[in-house]
């Protein structure tokens, strides 16, 4: 058998030499908030799919997931539905009207 140790230790780096535990902790809690942030924008508004090459089609687009990005924190702030059943209750109401009433025909 083969036991094996994880080791979760974590290190900050800072030029803060006198920072007190709480702090550290406060900062740990807003760096996780931020990559929380990161996570959602790329996995449910698609930041990063972008495929144009002009500047302002780029901005664009990362305007518009941003925006859906807030659209969609809004939703979780006043309903509590996490991001990703919000995602799936639009599609899932976009392709019911689509097989209710289909706008395009194939033949």
């Amino acid at each position: 058998m083969l036991l094996l140790k994880l080791d979760f230790t974590q290190y900050w780096t800072t030029d803060v030499l006198d920072m007190q535990e709480e702090k550290r902790k406060e900062l740990a809690k807003k760096a996780w908030k931020i990559e929380e942030y990161h996570r959602g924008i790329k996995q449910f508004c698609g930041v990063e799919k972008c495929q144009a090459r002009r500047n302002n089609v780029q901005r664009a687009h990362i305007m518009m997931a941003l925006r859906a990005f807030l659209r969609f924190e809004i939703q979780r702030i006043k309903t509590g539905i996490s991001w990703f059943e919000t995602k799936v209750s639009i599609t899932r109401n976009a392709v019911n009207q689509f097989i209710k009433k289909p706008i395009y025909t194939l033949g």
